[in-house]
């Protein structure tokens, strides 16, 4: 670790293969508090290169306890976080109107960072048991559509890693890397970021990848597709700006995605949606964000059938059921 600080103190950047190697070892804790915290501190110094947070990606991945539901084709809708807007679970509430839509759900996710409720708290609030015991999330993707993969039970690296991130107090590469490393490895994914930065990293890095994605940022700042302005928007096979117009829906204002000021609140969101009392504006965000899964996932359907079958999934009780299986 001191040959790389070095390396990195006189401004050299790390290839993806030197990425990967230094981060294995801090994630097998080979390196002192004090050494991690100095190497963390390099890209605050600097702009991280995509090179580089692949490299992250990879260790993360490797240090991960690994779970094989390739057979279920699942796809996984989910932020960065960071976007500081303390809106509602609203990926968490597409992945729900997504498998009632009849395409699996295997997702990735934590606890809060930065709003009051993470797709994590919410679940946990709804009476969705986490596991990492593959058994289990079969079980729930066989009769729910849907499991979660609670990012603590997969990622035994945290150990070493968490109590110096804490210390610091400062956001790091860790605060992104979350929605890359999901340890199922999804055949489909939906990633929303909440800067242009952030943006380019996840476009440049996924392209690299076996996978097929969408890249979401909406171009005020969400980290998801929020129709209070239009969104950018990159697959591997196009960039693009989406606006509202494009789901047959109308621009929205901020204050109607609010998420309420504890989990309880959340939960009451996330529940009256999913039974048909969500306002107007609740329903189309989710909507939108689901519409936009199914369609990385039914590529030859356009935008507006998928909004047709995400509706579909809403209005017909199947999104509410789909929790209700996994939950009970």
């Amino acid at each position: 670790m001191k040959e790389t600080l070095q390396y990195l103190f006189t401004g050299n950047k790390l290839t993806r293969e030197q990425a990967k190697s230094s981060l294995l070892e801090i994630g097998k804790g080979q390196h002192s508090d004090a050494e991690f915290a100095s190497f963390l501190t390099v890209f605050k110094m600097r702009p991280l290169e995509s090179e580089e947070l692949a490299g992250f990606r990879d260790a993360m991945l490797e240090l991960s306890i690994k779970v094989d539901l390739s057979e279920f084709n699942g796809i996984d809708i989910v932020g960065t976080g960071g976007d500081g807007k303390n809106t509602f679970n609203i990926s968490t509430l597409s992945c729900f109107i997504v498998a009632g839509a009849g395409v699996n759900i295997t997702k990735h996710g934590n606890y809060a960072a930065t709003s009051n409720s993470g797709s994590s708290n919410v679940l946990e609030f709804l009476g969705y048991k986490f596991s990492n015991e593959i058994d289990k999330l079969k079980i729930d993707l066989e009769k729910g559509g849907f499991c979660f993969l609670h990012a603590p039970l997969f990622h035994p690296a945290m150990k070493h890693i968490a109590p110096v991130r804490r210390a610091l107090k400062v956001p790091t590469f860790f605060n992104i890397l979350g929605p890359m490393i999901n340890p199922s490895s999804p055949k489909y994914q939906l990633l929303g970021v909440n800067n242009n930065e952030n943006f380019d990293h996840y476009k440049n890095v996924y392209k690299t990848l076996n996978i097929n994605f969408a890249i979401v940022n909406s171009v005020d700042g969400y980290d998801e597709i929020s129709l209070t302005a239009d969104t950018h928007f990159a697959s591997k096979q196009k960039e693009t700006n989406i606006s509202p117009a494009d789901f047959g829906m109308e621009k929205i204002n901020p204050e109607k995605l609010y998420g309420g000021d504890s989990v309880e609140d959340a939960a009451k969101i996330f529940i009256d949606i999913l039974e048909g009392k969500g306002t107007p504006e609740q329903n189309n965000v989710v909507l939108a964000n689901a519409a936009v899964a199914l369609n990385v996932v039914y590529p030859e359907k356009d935008l507006l059938q998928c909004v047709e079958m995400a509706k579909e999934s809403l209005k017909s009780g199947k999104a509410l059921n789909k929790l209700k299986t996994v939950t009970e």
